[in-house]
C-alpha cells in the first residue's frame, strides 16, 4: 500500500483504538496519550487546537478497612494507577451544539472520567473550553441515591449477573509496586482501621466487594453521541459505557441561538437514565438514526462488551425526549448479535444506507483480529450474519464504513489498513486504491509506521485520515525519535472500486495520470458524482455542507488534467437540468440558466461554492477548464444563481412583512418564523428598485405591497406598540460606523458614508468610510458585536437567514402562501406546550454558500475549513 498524499506529526503517542474522530464540521480530533490533539485536514500543518488531560483527585466513593486491600476484586484498582492520565475514548456530537454551532467533544479518560468540551471561538486561545463534567454529575447523583444499585437498574436489563460476576481485569499492563506511585494508590483507595473507629466526614466503611462495585460504577470507559435526534426540539444524547457493564445517558439540547461573542455555555446536560447492558465492560458503543416516513423517528444503539457480546438495542426519539425517569431508558433489545466469548469488542460501526428501506449493517472488530458483519432488516427485525474475517493478526483498532455501506476499512495494531467491499451479502477484501490526484507533501515527516490506532472517513467520503504509532528502531535516534510520538496519515480512497463505473475516458491524455488505471479513474468520477449527490437534493438540506474533500480531488485533478474535471462536472450538471448529457457550452450558456428558478437551494449553494472554488480559482500557473469562452459563461452562471439566492431571501423577509398586517394587532410574534424575525426591508425594498429591470414580478409586486403597509403604518392603521421597530424602518439610509453621516444604500455588499462635515474647516467634508453590510438583511453591520464571516464568499452577516430558505425545493409560485403557512406553524408551536419544528434555533449558514458561519479567527487560531 502507498503512503497518503499528506501526514500530519502528532506530539504524543496514541493509547487507545479508536483514537481518531471526524467531525462534522471538517474537524479531526486525535486522542493521543494525555492529550486531544484538534486539526483542520485542509491544513494540517497550520493551527491546532488541544486539550490537555488533567489529573484528576479520585472520586471518594467509601472507606475500607486496610485488611481489605488485599482482596482479589481491590488489586486492579491498587496497582493499576499511573502517573499520568491519559486518552481512552473521543467522540464528536453533531454539528450545532456548541454556543457558536459546531460540534462538542466529549472526552474519557483512563481514569474514567468524561468531561466534554467546545472550541474557543472567542477566547482567542489554543487550549478548548470545557463546558460540561459528566462524571463529577454522575457521581453527584449516585451519591444522592447512596450508590444503591436497585435506584440505577433499567426495566431493559437482559441479564442477572450481579456486579460481584463482573470481571475486573484490567486493560493496562500491570506494574510493580514504587515507592513513588505508594502515595497516589493510597489515595485511590480510602483506608481506614476499624479497630480505631476512624471516619471521614459522612462516608462509611464499605467491604471491598462494595467498594470494586461503586468503583465500576463510576469508572467509565467510551463515549458515543448519538445523531441528531427531532421531535419537539433538536436534541443528542451522549452514552456513556462503564466497568459495571451499564450504560448512563446524557441528553443534550441545542442552545436556543448561536453567538460570535457569548462565552456562556449551556448547561443543558441532563441525566436521562441508565441501561445494564452487559455483564462485563462496555468497551464499544455506536449509534445509527434509522430515518423512516413514520412520525416518530427511531435509533439504534450498538454495544460491545469485554466478554465479546454486542447487542443491538432500539428506541424513538419521543420516548428519548421525554424520558425523565433515570429508573426506566426507553430501549428495547432487538439482537444479542453475539453471545458471550470472552473475545473482547475493540470497536464497532454501523450505518443505515440511504438507498436502502430498512437496512442496517453493523461491523464489529474484535482483540483477536477478526471482523463479523450483520446485516438487519428492520421491518421484520430479521438479522443475518455476513460472516467473519480474518484481515488482521492483532487487535482491530478502526472500522468505518464509507460510500453508503458499500465499502468498510479496517486498520489493527499491527500496522496492516484492509479494505473492504460488500458485495451483496459477501464482504471481499479488495485492493487499496493508488493516490491518484496530487502529490505527497514536501513536509519532512518520517513513514516508519509499526501501528495503527485508529481511522476515519471524511464527510464526502473521498478521504481516509490514519493514525500511525512509529516503529522507534527505525527512527533516527538523534532527532526523530525524540520529537516523532505518532503521525495522521491522509489517504484518497475516491478511486475505491465500487461495481460501478462509468464510462471509460479513452479520450484523456495517459501522460496526464501516470500512476493510474482507466478503471480508477471511471471509479473516481462515480464516486465524486456520488459525493456531490449526497448534499445537492433538497431531501438532504439538513446535511452540513462539508465538502472540503470534493474541491481538494477536483482542484488535484484539475492540475493535472482540466478536460477530466470538464467532464466529471458536464455530468453533474447534466443532472441538475434533468435532461440528457449535451455539450458543456449549451448547459452554460441556454440550459442551466433556465432552470435556476427550478433548482433547489442546496443545489444552488453547491453550484455557487464549486464555480467559485474549483472553475474560477487560480491554481498554480492557472488551468482553465476550457478557454476563456466557457470561463465568462461560468462567471455569468456564478452571478444568475447568487442572484436568485437573494431573490429567494427578499422574497421571505419582504412576505413576512407583508403578512403582519393580516396577523392580529401586527404583534412581534406575528412577525417572525420560529427564532427568526426579518430585518432589512427599506434596503431591500431599495434593492429591487434598483434592479427594476431584472426583477421577478412577484419581488415588484411584494415591494410596492410593503410600501403601502408602510405608509398605512405611518397614519396609525398598524399597532403602535410595534416592538420590531426595523420591519417598519422607512428609509434604506443609515448611519456611519466611525462617524455620524449618513450611508446611502447602492450596493448590498458594503457602502460608503457621505463624509461628516467639519464646521472648523470652513464645512467641508471629511474621509468617506468604507463599511460592511449584512449578507442578509443588506443592513450596515453594527460594530459592536463581532458579525459572522463566511469562509467561501468572504461575506459578512449580522443577521441569518431564515432555515426554510435552504429546504426550498425551488422558487416558491407564491411567496405570501407558503410564509403565511411558516407562520401559522410557527405561531400554533408557540402556543403549544412544546416548541415545534418551526420554534428551533436559526442557524448560521451562508446564504450564498450554505456554509457554516465562523467568527474570523487569526491565522495561529485553529479555524473548520467546510470548503
Amino acid at each position: 500500500m502507498s503512503f497518503g498524499f499528506q501526514t500530519a506529526a502528532l506530539v504524543g503517542s496514541p493509547y487507545c483504538t479508536n483514537a481518531i474522530a471526524w467531525s462534522e464540521d471538517n474537524l479531526l480530533a486525535v486522542a493521543s496519550g494525555h492529550l486531544v490533539t484538534i486539526m483542520n485536514p485542509a491544513s494540517p500543518f497550520g493551527a491546532r487546537g488541544v486539550v490537555t488531560v488533567p489529573t484528576s483527585k479520585p472520586f471518594q466513593i467509601g472507606l475500607i478497612d486496610k485488611k481489605e486491600l488485599i482482596s482479589g476484586c481491590l488489586l486492579p484498582t491498587f496497582i493499576s494507577r499511573d502517573i499520568r492520565s491519559s486518552v481512552r475514548s473521543i467522540s464528536w456530537s453533531p454539528i450545532g451544539f456548541a454556543s457558536n454551532a459546531s460540534c462538542l467533544l466529549a472526552i474519557c479518560t483512563t481514569e474514567g472520567r468524561v468531561k466534554v468540551y467546545r472550541m474557543p471561538f472567542c477566547e482567542f486561545k489554543v487550549e478548548w473550553i470545557e463546558v460540561t463534567d459528566i462524571s463529577e454529575m454522575l457521581y453527584t447523583y449516585l451519591g444522592n441515591v447512596n450508590f444503591n444499585v436497585s435506584n440505577v437498574s433499567s426495566e431493559v436489563s437482559d441479564t442477572n449477573c450481579s456486579l460481584n460476576d463482573v470481571a475486573f481485569e484490567e486493560d493496562m499492563p500491570i506494574c510493580h509496586f514504587m515507592k513513588a506511585k505508594k502515595k497516589r494508590k493510597l489515595n485511590a483507595l480510602t483506608v481506614v482501621n476499624i479497630k480505631d473507629g476512624v471516619r471521614k466526614g459522612n462516608m462509611s466503611c464499605l467491604s471491598a466487594e462494595e467498594y470494586a462495585s461503586r468503583n465500576a460504577m463510576i469508572s467509565s470507559l467510551t463515549v458515543a453521541w448519538s445523531p441528531n435526534l427531532k421531535w419537539t426540539s433538536c436534541f443528542s444524547v451522549l452514552a456513556v459505557g462503564g466497568k459495571s457493564g451499564r450504560l448512563s445517558f446524557w441528553r443534550f439540547h441545542k442552545p436556543q441561538c448561536y453567538s460570535t461573542r457569548s462565552s456562556t455555555d449551556s448547561k443543558s446536560a441532563s441525566l436521562m437514565g441508565f441501561l445494564q447492558a452487559h455483564g462485563a465492560w462496555i468497551t464499544a458503543i455506536t449509534w445509527a438514526l434509522f430515518e423512516s416516513n413514520s412520525s416518530n423517528p427511531q435509533v439504534m444503539l450498538c454495544t460491545g462488551s469485554s466478554h465479546g457480546s454486542v447487542k443491538l438495542w432500539r428506541a424513538y426519539n419521543r420516548e428519548l425526549e421525554e424520558s425523565s425517569n433515570t429508573n426506566h431508558v426507553s430501549f428495547f433489545l432487538l439482537k444479542e448479535v453475539t453471545m458471550v466469548n470472552y473475545e473482547s469488542i475493540s470497536i464497532l460501526s454501523v450505518i443505515v444506507p440511504s438507498d436502502s428501506s430498512g437496512k442496517i449493517c453493523l461491523a464489529i472488530g474484535r482483540g483477536s483480529g477478526s471482523i463479523d458483519v450483520w446485516i438487519s432488516e428492520m421491518p421484520n427485525n430479521t438479522f443475518k450474519s455476513v460472516g467473519s474475517y480474518n484481515g488482521h493478526d492483532h487487535i482491530v483498532t478502526g472500522l468505518a464504513w464509507a460510500f453508503d455501506g458499500r465499502c468498510l476499512y479496517s486498520c489493527s495494531q499491527d500496522n496492516t489498513l484492509c479494505s473492504w467491499v460488500l458485495r451483496g451479502n459477501v464482504l471481499q477484501q479488495v485492493s487499496f486504491p493508488t493516490n491518484t490526484p496530487g502529490t505527497r507533501s514536501s513536509v519532512d515527516v518520517p513513514t516508519a509506521f509499526d501501528s495503527c490506532c485508529g481511522l476515519a472517513v471524511s464527510p464526502g467520503n473521498l478521504v481516509l485520515a490514519v493514525v500511525h504509532g512509529y516503529d522507534t528502531e527505525l527512527l533516527n535516534p538523534m532527532y526523530e525519535s525524540r520529537s516523532c510520538k505518532a503521525a495522521v496519515d491522509f489517504l484518497w480512497i475516491g478511486g475505491q472500486h465500487l461495481d460501478v463505473i462509468s464510462d471509460t475516458f479513452l479520450d484523456l491524455d495517459a501522460q496526464s495520470f501516470p500512476s493510474s488505471s482507466e478503471r480508477e479513474l471511471s471509479c473516481w468520477d462515480s464516486n465524486i458524482l456520488w459525493s456531490l449527490h449526497q448534499y445537492d437534493h433538497h431531501h438532504h438540506h439538513h446535511r452540513p455542507l462539508i465538502i472540503w474533500d470534493i474541491i481538494a480531488a477536483l482542484l488535484a485533478f484539475k492540475q493535472l488534467n482540466p478536460k477530466y474535471v470538464q467532464r466529471i462536472l458536464l455530468k453533474w450538471l447534466s443532472s441538475i437540468v434533468g435532461g440528457p448529457q449535451c455539450d458543456i457550452s449549451n448547459i452554460l450558456s441556454k440550459s442551466l440558466s433556465q432552470y435556476l428558478s427550478r433548482i433547489a437551494s442546496r443545489t444552488l449553494q453547491l453550484l455557487n461554492i464549486i464555480t467559485r472554488q474549483v472553475v474560477l480559482k487560480k491554481v498554480d500557473d492557472y488551468y482553465a477548464l476550457e478557454g476563456e469562452e466557457h470561463r465568462d459563461w461560468w462567471k455569468q452562471l456564478h452571478i444568475d444563481a447568487e442572484k436568485e439566492l437573494r431573490d429567494r431571501v427578499v422574497g421571505f423577509n419582504l412576505s413576512v412583512v407583508s403578512s403582519c398586517v393580516s396577523n392580529s394587532g401586527g404583534e412581534d410574534t406575528g412577525c417572525r418564523i420560529g427564532h427568526w424575525i426579518p430585518v432589512g426591508s427599506a434596503q431591500m425594498e431599495k434593492w429591487v428598485e434598483l434592479n427594476n429591470a431584472d426583477m421577478k414580478e412577484q419581488l415588484k409586486l411584494l415591494a410596492e405591497k410593503v410600501k403601502r403597509i408602510k405608509k398605512r403604518s405611518r397614519k396609525g392603521f398598524i399597532l403602535e406598540t410595534q416592538r420590531t421597530d426595523s420591519i417598519w424602518e422607512s428609509t434604506a439610509d443609515e448611519e456611519c460606523s466611525f462617524c455620524t453621516a449618513s450611508v446611502p444604500f447602492d450596493t448590498p455588499e458594503f457602502g460608503f458614508c457621505v463624509g461628516e462635515k467639519n464646521s472648523d474647516a470652513g464645512g467641508a467634508v471629511g474621509p468617506r468610510h468604507k463599511v460592511t453590510r449584512c449578507t442578509v438583511s443588506m443592513r450596515v453591520c453594527p460594530p459592536t458585536t463581532p458579525p459572522w464571516h463566511c469562509v467561501c464568499c468572504k461575506r459578512w452577516t449580522s443577521q441569518l437567514a431564515p432555515s426554510a430558505l435552504f429546504a426550498l425545493p425551488e422558487y416558491p409560485s407564491d411567496f405570501e402562501s407558503l410564509v403565511q403557512q411558516q407562520l401559522h406553524s410557527s405561531s400554533s408551536s408557540s402556543s403549544s406546550s412544546g416548541s415545534g419544528a418551526h420554534d428551533q434555533p436559526v442557524k448560521p449558514l451562508c446564504p450564498f454558500c450554505g456554509i457554516l458561519l465562523q467568527r474570523l479567527q487569526p491565522e495561529f487560531l485553529l479555524s473548520p475549513s467546510p470548503i
